[in-house]
């Protein structure tokens, strides 16, 4: 029986039984490194939590929690008749003030930009107001679909100011907006961002590879540079089946 047919042999972890971090969080994060990294291939399928908790050196209950938070995060799917497999990890993107370009490139997830409209127009009413630019001011409305190596992740739209950035096509297909934004002196500092979820529509599910329907992941944002003048308008839509926002908590 070859290794795929029989269960990946999930490299040892160290744990640190003396930690206040429960034992099921160290394995957890311990085989989410070793999925991101490829030590752990996708498409392979896990030992069975009872060989692995005895593998481990942990108790059953702990494995089969820390499988369960690798499998709500995306990185594992269990499967009637197969047993647990690795999965394309979601692309986790902390909430903060960054691209999705920059985080695909720091993650290794090799970003791609399909440009679907580019054209200046004037701004309407309800994105003026955000920006906080006279109604009918012109911008640059960009709509792009990007990709996370071969597999689409987002549908995004922005308008830009055009007295901020008159940004190229090509430019835009292989850099980040951001990326653009800084080099133009407009460095993004400050941002209202809100994020919510709905349903796909037929268009949508289309572009992103989704069925009809399917839940997708909504953000909108404003940002604002040093000097408070407001530098980008976007709305995008994210699957959630591929994508998550991650939020660090302290009190």
């Amino acid at each position: 029986m070859d290794r795929q047919a029989s269960g990946a042999l999930v490299p040892d972890v160290t744990l640190d039984r003396t930690s206040p971090v429960p034992l099921y969080y160290q394995v957890a994060t311990r085989l989410q490194q070793q999925i991101e990294e490829g030590d752990i291939p996708v498409g392979s399928r896990l030992e069975n939590e009872v060989e692995l908790a005895d593998r481990l050196g942990v108790s059953r209950p702990t494995m089969r929690r820390a499988i369960s938070y690798l499998v709500e995060r995306g990185m594992l799917v269990r499967k009637r008749g197969v047993g647990t497999q690795v999965v394309h990890p979601k692309v986790r993107r902390p909430v903060e003030l960054s691209s999705l370009y920059d985080d695909l490139l720091k993650s290794g997830q090799a970003p791609r930009t399909e440009i679907r409209e580019f054209e200046v127009r004037p701004a309407p009413d309800q994105i003026a107001e955000a920006l906080g630019i006279p109604f009918g001011s012109e911008v640059t409305w960009i709509e792009r679909l990007r990709y996370a190596g071969d597999e689409p992740l987002a549908l995004m739209h922005n308008a830009v100011p055009v007295d901020v950035l008159r940004p190229r096509r090509e430019d835009l297909e292989r850099n980040g907006l951001y990326d653009l934004l800084r080099a133009a002196g407009h460095v993004p500092r400050m941002a209202n961002q809100t994020v919510g979820a709905r349903t796909a529509s037929a268009a949508e599910a289309r572009i992103l590879d989704e069925a009809r329907g399917a839940p997708l992941l909504t953000m909108t944002r404003t940002a604002w540079d040093a000097g408070g003048k407001a530098v980008e308008y976007g709305s995008h839509l994210y699957r959630a089946s591929r994508y998550s926002f991650e939020l660090n908590l302290t009190s």
